[in-house]
Order: structure tokens, then C-alpha cells, then sequence
């Protein structure tokens, strides 16, 4: 955060902000993160004791659920954070996020 900070040139006021909607954001999806764990464990037991194929479907569905709630908690929390930026700050991240985007696609590409 301390980088995103500098390189947006975040005030103090907004460094809190940020603080305080992360930390939030934490809290709430800990416990989905928990269950996400414990579901992936369910899911690798079911394969390798046998399981039908629609106990691991079922299994399956609710990881993509739990996926998807822990998408929307961190969607939820960068929402709330862009809300805080300036015009110019807001430029800056869109920058940023596409710079990241780019990175993480060539890094796929030269794995894959």
C-alpha cells in the first residue's frame, strides 16, 4: 500500500481512508477465505476417495461461489478507495492498473 500511496500521492487523510477500507475489506473476507480452504480440502478428499461426480460438482459450484464473494469483497473495497481519489489521482491509477494488467498478461504468456 505504501508504494501505491507514493505513486499517487495520496494525503494523509486518504492514506487512512485506504487503511481503514482495506483492513474492513480483511475482515470480511477472512471468514470466506476460511471457507474457501476448507471447501478446496473437501474437494481434493472427493476426488481421492471416489466420490460421485455430482458431490465434486456440487463441491465445485460452491468454490465458485465463495470465489465470487471474495471478488466482490475486494471489487466492493477498491470501489469505495477510488471514491476517495482525486480527478488526477484517479488518472494516475487507471495508469497503474493497466501497467499491472499488462505485466501479469506478458508473465502468462511467457509461461504459458
Amino acid at each position: 500500500m505504501a508504494r501505491i500511496a507514493q505513486q499517487l500521492n495520496l494525503t494523509d487523510a486518504q492514506k487512512q481512508q485506504a487503511k481503514t477500507i482495506f483492513q474492513q475489506a480483511r475482515q470480511t473476507a477472512q471468514p470466506v477465505h476460511e471457507q474457501l480452504k476448507q471447501n478446496r480440502q473437501a474437494l481434493a478428499e472427493a476426488a481421492k476417495a471416489g466420490n460421485s461426480d455430482a458431490t465434486i460438482q456440487q463441491l465445485a459450484v460452491k468454490q465458485g461461489n465463495l470465489l465470487g464473494q471474495m471478488v466482490a469483497v475486494r471489487t466492493e473495497a477498491f470501489a469505495k478507495f477510488y471514491a476517495t481519489l482525486t480527478p488526477d489521482q484517479r488518472t494516475k491509477a487507471d495508469q497503474l492498473q493497466q501497467q499491472f494488467q499488462q505485466r501479469r498478461l506478458s508473465r502468462q504468456h511467457s509461461n504459458g
